[in-house]
Order: C-alpha cells, then structure tokens, then sequence
C-alpha cells in the first residue's frame, strides 16, 4: 500500500494546509529554520512522539504567520509522511499527527482560553478559607483573646457552643462594623436569634462589609423591614405526623431538634427556631418512629432539624439504631452544617456512631456549603474523615445574592468543595416562602446561567442540580420553567406533571447594592447615581440583569 493511503483524513489535511505555502526558501541562517531542521534530524531518529509533534506544531505556526511550506526548509511531503506514520505506530492508542496536532490540541487550547478568566480571578474574587488560613488564624488568637476562652475551649464542641456570640455587645467587640450597622443588627435581634460560634466568627474577614460568612451569619434590618405578610412554616403542609415532613411517598424528614451551632440569615426553617434550645420529648420521636415504621412505602430517612449534630452522641445513637431495626428504610441520612460553623464537634466518639450505623445500612451526610470561604484546613479535616466513615458526603448551596451569585464564585465553590472530599449535590434557589430574606434571592435565570456554564468547564462530578423548592424538590432546567406571568415563573413537576406558581426576583432590586452592610459605606454618590440608571435601563427594557 502506498504511505500516502495509510494517513487518515486529518492528516492529509494538515500536510495538505502545510504545503499549499509558499516554497521560497526561508533565511538559513534564522533561529526558525535551525529549531526547524534541528527537530527534522531529532525525530527521525528518536522514538517518542514529543518532537514529532513540535515539529509539526512549528511548521504550521510557520505556515500560518509568514506562510511558508515545509519545502521552504528542505522538507518534502514524504518526509512528513514517513514522521506522521512513525508517529501513528508509536503513540500507544495510534493517534495520527493530524489528529493531535491540527484538532486535539487546537480543541485544548481554545477550551484553556474559556476558563483563564476564571484562573486569574478565582482566589481573588472568591478565595477559600484555606487560602485565607493566615488571616482567619489572626481572627481567632484575636476572637480567642477577647472571649477569654482558653484552648480546650477553643477545640472543644462545648467550647465553642459555651462561648457562642449571641449579644450584640459582644459582636461589636470582635467585629469592625460601624456603629450603625451594630445598631441595626440590635434592632433585628429583637425578633430573630443570633448566634455564631467563635470559629465561624472568625472566618469573617471583620474590615469587609459584604464578606459572604458575615451576610449569612449576622442578621440585618431586611430580615425585619422585608417581613410582612406571614406565611405558614415550610412544610406545614406537608407534616402528616409528628416531627415528620413528607413531600414524597418513599422519602421522609424528622425534624428532631431545632438547636443550631450558628443561625444562618437565610435559614427556610426560620420559623422552626424559636427563643430557646429544644431536644423534644421521648414521646414525639415516639410517633415520628411509628409513622415511618407504619408505612413499608418509606425508603430513605433524614435526620435534620436545626442541626442534626446538635444533638448529643447518645441521642445520635438512639436514633440511628431505631431507623437501622426497620427493615423496609434502607438508607438513612444527616442534616447538618456543623462541620463548617464548628469543626470540633467531628470527634472520634461521633465518627464511630455514624459508622457503625453505615455499616448496617448506608448513611449519608448532607451539608450546607454556600461560600469556598467557609472551607479551612480545619473544615477540610472534617469532612475527610466524615468521607472515611459513611457512604457519602454531600453539599447542599444556597443561590444568595452577594455570596455566590457569579460563575466565579459559584465555581470556586463546587471546586473546593469537592477536593475537600465533599460532592455537590444541590444549589437551592433561595425560598420564596420567607420574606425575611428576600433581599438574598436571586432570579433563576441567573441561577440557570451559573450552573448551565459549569458544563465543559469543571469536572462533571462538581456541577450540582439547580432546585427550587416548591411543594417538594423541582429541578430548575428549561424545560421544567414552562411559561411566566408577571414575575411568577410556572413550575412543572417531572414526578407528577402538576404545574405550580414560583415567584421571581424583582430584576431591578437584585442589582442592589445598598442592602445589608452595604448601605453603610461610605461613597462620593457616583455608584448610586449609576445604579440607579441602571436599574432605570431595566425597567425600561424589561431584561433580567441575572442573564448578562
């Protein structure tokens, strides 16, 4: 068979744009025409690919910036023949020359340039709590210092749950806000409970007033000014038992303690809090644990309240080990955030309960992870030997305004999340359920660009399922967002086909920027002012800025 017959059709391409340049001859004496000649002679005696193709690759650069042909340096067609085919029997999986020079490497570079802008930006725009370890380090000798806490403290649950920021007075002291701002979460605490444990506290970086822990630690005037009409707790529609929410027929939540580490200014259970700590009476699990063992159609189980590690390890232990006696729950699971608010509580004592457990049947933990800031070296410990002990480790974000509302942080999250041994699972869209935070929403169109751009972009693995909840967990493609009236979206449900109405941001108040400790900065009135023709443009043109 002649050589020409055995190269396949991107070759004969690559040879064919190589040689249809001109064939003057190019200077001898250039550094071009040497590393030509000098790659010419290297590959026709080695035996590796690598200078093959960076002699192809120079040629075409060659070819394509001055437009000479191989002939221009004393290179015939059957030379590269010869070398294409040379390189075709060594290369393991015989890939030809014309397909890793002219497509395989031209498809990387061209897919490198579509994340470079997300390289340069990530650790600054949205840096982890890893790169961060030096400052949060000097946050907590500082925090420790001024708490009196000693280091048993410091690394005790207790500890930290002893010593946990709940006055206004004593997060003045450890924070950098202005004077306004402390009076403002004053007024809010009157209604809503704060609390941050000393170690979350100090991942806030106090000399930022949009730093993403602070926005979700630390209520603002929103949480009261936004409240106006009531609307029913999440899931009092929903709880046909005691303890027990049910949005599924398979699926069911026990909401056993309403107790957290630190209380989130976004929670969807917000109403579930109350003004004092509560374990609930034997008699309540009781009927929780009846109902499920009752209905054979219960399959999956979760633990959640508040926070499922609020709870002591005994009570863990309990139960787990009654869910582990009725055959027909198969899995179980664990709400918490507590390995992110307070590491310390991820003991070995606690570790061996949930394998234990694990090893009867599979236990999974569900986390809330909304900012790459919220993973230290700390954090990161926790959830590997979380991953050593149960079937998996999964992440459920919230979509917040101004703390994960951009490609580049949303990216940088669902990354570092996942090198700490964490999945991405879900991304919320923030509820609509709670006027108390709607000044976090963010329309789902921006959602939907967020997650859409991860595809081809990071590993398939990191990119979460976009949710809206919704009378259960409806998934935010396209194609279940089937119409819009006014600014309520129309939700399909994929499991039942039953349509519902979820409302959308207003478009002009997401790209506000004077809200929570914003409205504090100081400015020369420049940003207002283009602010707020930009919100003018909006309502004109009627676009959602969350699709730019």
């Amino acid at each position: 068979m002649n050589k020409f017959d055995q190269i396949d059709n991107f070759t004969a391409e690559l040879l064919d744009n190589l040689f249809s340049g001109r064939n003057l001859n190019a200077d001898p004496v250039s550094p071009q025409a040497a590393k030509i000649r000098e790659l010419f002679s290297i590959s026709a005696l080695d035996n590796q690919t690598g200078n093959i193709v960076e002699l192809f690759k120079i040629l075409k650069l060659a070819r394509a910036s001055q437009g000479f042909s191989p002939l221009a340096f004393d290179i015939s067609r059957q030379d590269l023949v010869d070398l294409a085919l040379k390189h075709q029997q060594i290369d393991e999986h015989r890939v030809s020359i014309g397909g890793r020079v002219d497509k395989a490497l031209s498809i990387v570079s061209e897919a490198g340039s579509r994340v470079d802008w997300y390289l340069e930006q990530k650790d600054v725009s949205a840096p982890s709590g890893i790169e961060l370890w030096d400052r949060i380090e000097q946050n907590h000798l500082r925090i420790r210092q001024l708490l009196g806490m000693s280091m048993e403290d410091w690394n005790s649950f207790s500890g930290q749950l002893r010593f946990a920021v709940e006055s206004v007075e004593t997060l003045g002291e450890i924070l950098n806000l202005p004077a306004e701002a402390i009076e403002e979460v004053s007024r809010v605490t009157r209604n809503y409970r704060m609390r941050l444990t000393p170690y979350y506290a100090g991942l806030i970086m106090p000399e930022t007033l949009d730093d993403p822990v602070l926005l979700q630690a630390v209520p603002t005037g929103e949480m009261v000014d936004n409240a106006g009409i009531e609307i029913p707790p999440v899931a009092a529609d929903h709880s046909p038992a005691r303890l027990i929410d049910q949005f599924y027929p398979r699926v069911v939540t026990i909401k056993a303690t309403n107790m957290c580490a630190m209380y989130c200014t976004h929670c969807l259970r917000i109403a579930h809090i109350g003004k004092k700590d509560r374990i609930y009476t034997g008699k309540a699990y009781e009927e929780a644990f009846k109902y499920i063992r009752d209905d054979s159609r219960i399959r999956d189980v979760l633990i959640t309240g508040g926070d499922a590690f609020m709870l002591p390890d005994e009570m863990l232990l309990r139960l787990l080990g009654e869910l582990d006696s009725i055959d027909h729950v198969r899995v179980k699971r664990l709400g918490t955030r507590i390995p992110v608010t307070t590491p310390q509580r991820i003991t070995r004592e606690l570790l061996d309960i949930l394998e234990m457990s694990n090893d009867r049947k599979p236990l999974r933990v569900v986390t809330q992870i909304n900012t790459a800031q919220e993973i230290t070296p700390v954090s990161r410990e926790a959830f590997k030997q979380l991953s050593k002990r149960v079937s998996a480790v999964m992440n459920q974000a919230v979509l917040l305004k101004g703390i994960n509302d951009t490609r580049v942080k949303m990216w940088k999250l669902c990354e570092t999340i996942q090198e700490a041994y964490v999945r991405p699972y879900y991304i919320f869209n923030c509820s609509y359920r709670n006027p108390q935070f709607a000044h976090l929403r963010v329309p789902v169109k921006k959602g939907q660009d967020i997650v859409e751009s991860m595809y081809g972009n990071i590993s398939g693995d990191a990119i979460p399922r976009f949710i809206a909840t919704a009378g259960g967990k409806i998934p935010l493609h396209s194609s279940n967002v089937t119409g819009a009236e006014g600014r309520e979206l129309i939700l399909r449900k994929p499991w039942s086909g039953e349509e519902v109405r979820y409302p959308d941001p207003d478009p002009v108040e997401y790209v506000r920027h004077d809200i929570a400790f914003n409205k504090f900065e100081k400015n020369d009135g420049h940003e207002a002012g283009d602010q707020e023709q930009e919100q003018s443009r909006l309502r004109g043109q009627g676009q959602n800025p969350g699709t730019r």
